[in-house]
């Protein structure tokens, strides 16, 4: 019986072995499909390296786009003051992560609009004209950026890294460089963030203070208060129209 089964096992093996060569023989013999090859050549003329440096300066702008999206426009103290509304509210993560940053990219989005509407008519198309070169396109791109960030910035964090920085204190705002006035932006962006994050616990604050004292006066000591305090919390919110609100006065502080 073993011999028998040894048999079968020999000539199972040696059919899989066939049919895998003629497999293998059929793919061999197919047209070979040509695999595209990179090669680095010399550059024949200066504007060959122009071109070179000026496709590796867009792919390093593309790489520091995303932070240059959150810490040179509206949406450091858009989100940090979203994010204030939910823990404020209680409820863990609704609205989600996810939510709360795409609705921060669209009002940065809507604040921005202008600035880059600037930076297309005095940079961007100029430039793709030929009416203006690299360099002036770049410095007229960021005069509107330099300015919505003037607008935002304390005097008081503009002095503390100009010091930092070693540098006297400037006769004009364009006199400021912007390594410093970036920090300086960010910086007046989180205290304002956070001063309107304070603003926006005291109301949720007072509600959970009450409903703790009344739940302990009541000798309700083992019934947890987050669970009588998020939904008073949820519909005092929804009945002041609470997003409306925190959305309509956050944008209006960037005007």
């Amino acid at each position: 019986m073993s011999k028998r089964l040894f048999t079968m096992v020999a000539v199972g093996v040696a059919l899989i072995s066939l049919s895998s060569f003629v497999f293998v023989q059929k793919v061999l013999a197919q047209p070979t499909i040509p695999i595209p090859r990179l090669e680095v050549s010399t550059a024949q003329s200066p504007e060959d390296v122009v071109g070179s440096l000026e496709i590796l300066g867009i792919l390093t702008v593309l790489a520091l786009a995303p932070s240059i999206l959150i810490m040179m426009t509206a949406f450091t103290r858009i989100i940090i003051v979203l994010a204030f509304v939910r823990n404020a509210l209680g409820t863990q993560q609704m609205p989600p992560n996810q939510v709360l940053i795409g609705l921060a990219l669209f009002l940065t989005f809507f604040v921005m609009a202008p600035i880059a509407t600037q930076v297309n008519e005095k940079a961007v198309q100029p430039y793709l004209h030929g009416k203006i070169d690299q360099q002036t396109a770049a410095h007229e791109a960021l005069k509107p950026i330099r300015e919505f960030m003037m607008k935002q910035t304390r005097e008081k964090d503009l002095a503390l890294f100009l010091e930092l920085a070693g540098r006297e204190q400037p006769e004009t705002y364009d006199d400021i460089p912007t390594h410093v006035l970036i920090p300086a932006f960010i910086t007046s962006e989180l205290k304002t963030a956070f001063q309107i994050g304070f603003l926006i616990y005291i109301p949720f604050i007072i509600v959970d203070m009450v409903v703790a004292s009344t739940l302990m006066s009541m000798g309700m000591m083992m019934l947890p208060p987050v669970m009588i305090s998020l939904p008073l919390k949820i519909l005092l919110f929804v009945m002041v129209d609470g997003w409306d609100l925190v959305i309509k006065n956050l944008l209006a502080g960037f005007k």
